[in-house]
């Protein structure tokens, strides 16, 4: 997953939303592959910078994928790209992997006031 193509969609999503409001909280739900959250957060940070949304908090749900061996019955989370392959546990390679890689803008927090704070 590009967390930078990412973060820019997130905050322009959210910029429309908030119709000319300051966003002043981002809630995110993210499904899939491994990410570091920190690179998110600091990707919608830097993303939102000279917009309604600098500044924002943001509030990451990470569900990641996981991957379950047929060989030894290995049943977890996906924590990097090499578990979707081969089994982290024993090495095998018949398993499967379950888990959406949805990304979604479940909530922004706007100031009630208006654009030019009417």
């Amino acid at each position: 997953m590009h967390e930078t193509g990412l973060s820019e969609a997130i905050v322009a999503a959210a910029v429309r939303r908030a119709a000319g409001r300051r966003v002043t909280g981002l809630r995110v739900r993210i499904g899939g592959h491994a990410i570091d959250p920190a690179v998110v957060t600091q990707g919608i940070q830097v993303a939102a910078a000279g917009t309604v949304a600098a500044d924002t908090a943001v509030d990451l749900v990470l569900e990641p994928m996981t991957v379950r061996c047929h060989d030894c019955g290995h049943d977890a989370p996906v924590t990097d790209h090499l578990a979707m392959v081969a089994c982290p546990e024993c090495g095998g390679v018949d398993v499967d992997v379950t888990g959406g890689d949805d990304v979604v803008l479940e909530s922004i927090t706007v100031d009630g006031a208006g654009p030019g704070g009417r």
